[in-house]
C-alpha cells in the first residue's frame, strides 16, 4: 500500500578513525542550457571538477550504515566517471566529482568541527547520516551560504524552506514512516495492543507522533505503555521488561542504534514476548539486524522502504541491483552485498545530484539549489513502485512516498494489510 510520507558493514572504502577523504575520478552529469559562464564559481567547483563534502559515522556503532552513506555515492559517481568521462552540467561543461568524507562517529561537535574544515574547499554538503549531527551544523551552513542537501534523517526541518533555505532532507520523514505503520495497523479492524519504546530525540518522538496519527479515532488500537531510551544507552532490558509485562500484541520500537535493536529482539524472546514489531526504514535491515535478531520468531515483523533492497532474493536478477553491486565493487571497494540500505539511498542520492547538476547553468551554490529544488516524478535506479524523488514540495523531503512491507525470513514483502 502506498503512503504519502512527510518524513554496516564497514567498508574497505572509508575506515580511518576520524578523517577519511575519498576522491574519485568520477563525473556529475548535468543538462540544461547555456547560462551565464561569466558568473563567479562558488568554492569546491572549477571548469572540470565539483567536490562533496560528506560528515558522517565511519566510526562507532553507526558506522556500517554511515559507512554506506559514503560508499553508495561513491559507486554512483565512479561510474559515471570511467565510463562516461564526467557528467555534462547545464553550463555544456564536464566535471568529475570528487569526494571528501569525513568521519564524526555520531558525534554531533565532530559533525561540526568537519563541516566547519570542509565549508570553503567543497561545492555542497551532505548525505551523511544522523539527526543530531546534520542539526549541528545546519545553522552555520545556513549562515555560511552551503548547501547541506540529501541528509539521511528523517527530521523535517531539513526540508522546510523558510527554515532550512540551503538544506533538503532525502529520506521521508520519522512522522510520516510511523503514520503509515498506525494507518496500517487500524486498518486491521481488530483489536491490538501497542507498546513502545523511542529514542529519547527528534528522532523518536517524530515516529511516535506519526504513529499516533496513524491511529487517530481507531477504537480498535489500545497503546498500553510508553517508554523512551536514551542513544548513548549500552542496554534496554529494563525498558523490554516493562513493556513485556503489559502482554501487548504490537512492538512499536523506534530506535537508530543497531547493536540497540539486535538486542531488544534477543531480550523479547527471553522473556517469552512475542509481539508483531515495527521497525524504522534504517533500523530494518534484515541481514545485519533480523537474522542475529532471530526475528522469524514472531509473527511479523514490518517496516516501511522506498528502495529496492540489495540482501533480498528477490533482488537477485534485477537490472539495476546487478549494475549497482557491480559498481560497489569496482569503485567504492565494497565486495559484499550490503547490509544497509543506506548504501542504496545514497546510490539514489548521486543519481538525484545527477539530475540537479544537469539544471545548472551558473557554477554556482545558489543556482545548485533552485536546480535540486526543480526535479519532479524523478524514478531514480533502485526506487519502489510507487516511488519517486520529488523535491518540489516545500516540507517534504526528496523521497516522500514509502510502501510497507513485512519480513519473510530473508527479506520483505510488500503488503497491504496487517496481519
Amino acid at each position: 500500500m502506498n503512503m504519502r510520507t512527510t518524513a554496516r558493514k564497514a567498508v574497505g572504502v572509508v575506515a580511518m578513525a576520524s578523517v577519511v577523504a575519498l576522491a574519485l575520478a568520477g563525473c556529475a552529469r548535468g543538462s540544461g542550457g547555456g547560462g551565464d559562464s561569466t558568473a563567479a564559481a562558488s568554492p569546491g567547483i572549477t571548469d572540470t571538477t565539483v567536490t562533496i563534502g560528506i560528515t558522517t559515522p565511519l566510526s562507532g556503532a553507526t558506522a556500517g550504515p554511515g559507512t554506506c552513506t559514503v560508499a553508495g555515492v561513491t559507486a554512483y559517481f565512479g561510474e559515471k566517471n570511467d565510463k562516461d568521462g564526467g557528467v555534462k552540467f547545464g553550463d555544456g561543461k564536464t566535471r568529475k566529482v570528487k569526494i571528501d568524507a569525513l568521519d564524526d562517529g555520531y558525534d554531533p561537535q565532530k559533525a561540526k568541527a568537519n563541516y566547519d574544515q570542509l565549508k570553503d574547499k567543497v561545492f555542497l554538503m551532505g548525505i551523511g547520516l544522523g539527526t543530531p549531527t546534520n542539526r549541528a551544523w545546519r545553522e552555520a551552513a545556513i549562515a555560511d551560504k552551503v548547501p547541506q542537501v540529501l541528509v539521511e534523517t528523517g527530521d523535517p526541518i531539513f526540508s522546510n524552506k523558510e527554515e532550512s533555505p540551503w538544506q533538503l532532507g532525502f529520506v521521508p520523514t520519522y512522522l510520516n514512516e510511523g503514520e503509515a505503520f498506525g494507518k496500517l495497523l487500524a486498518a486491521s479492524g481488530t483489536p491490538h495492543k501497542v507498546a513502545i519504546l523511542s529514542q529519547n530525540d527528534d528522532y523518536g518522538e517524530g515516529y511516535v507522533e506519526g504513529f499516533k496519527k496513524g491511529i487517530e479515532g481507531a477504537s480498535n488500537i489500545t497503546i498500553t505503555k510508553e517508554l523512551t531510551y536514551e542513544a548513548t544507552d549500552t542496554t534496554v532490558d529494563a525498558q523490554l521488561t516493562e513493556l513485556a509485562s503489559t502482554k501487548a500484541d504490537v512492538f512499536f520500537n523506534a530506535m537508530s542504534i543497531t547493536p540497540l535493536v539486535i538486542t531488544a529482539l534477543q531480550k523479547a524472546q527471553q522473556l517469552n514476548w512475542k509481539p508483531s514489531w515495527f521497525l524504522p526504514s534504517n533500523t530494518s535491515s534484515p541481514s545485519a539486524i533480523l537474522a542475529p535478531g532471530k526475528a522469524t520468531a514472531f509473527p511479523g515483523v514490518y517496516t516501511v522502504a522506498f528502495s529496492k533492497s540489495a540482501s533480498s532474493p528477490a533482488t537477485a536478477g534485477d537490472a539495476d541491483m546487478k549494475q549497482f553491486l557491480s559498481d560497489m565493487k569496482q569503485y567504492a571497494n565494497y565486495p559484499d552485498t550490503p547490509a544497509f540500505p543506506h548504501c542504496v539511498w545514497s546510490y539514489i542520492s548521486g543519481a538525484t545530484l545527477e539530475q540537479a547538476f544537469g539544471k545548472m547553468t551558473k557554477p554556482t551554490r545558489a543556482d545548485f539549489m533552485t536546480a535540486l529544488r526543480s526535479i519532479s516524478d524523478f524514478k531514480a535506479p533502485l526506487m519502489l513502485d510507487g516511488t519517486v524523488v520529488n523535491t518540489t514540495e516545500d516540507g517534504q523531503p526528496a523521497v516522500s512516498t514509502v510502501v510497507v512491507q513485512k519480513y519473510n525470513g530473508k527479506g520483505y514483502d510488500t503488503v497491504s494489510s496487517f496481519g
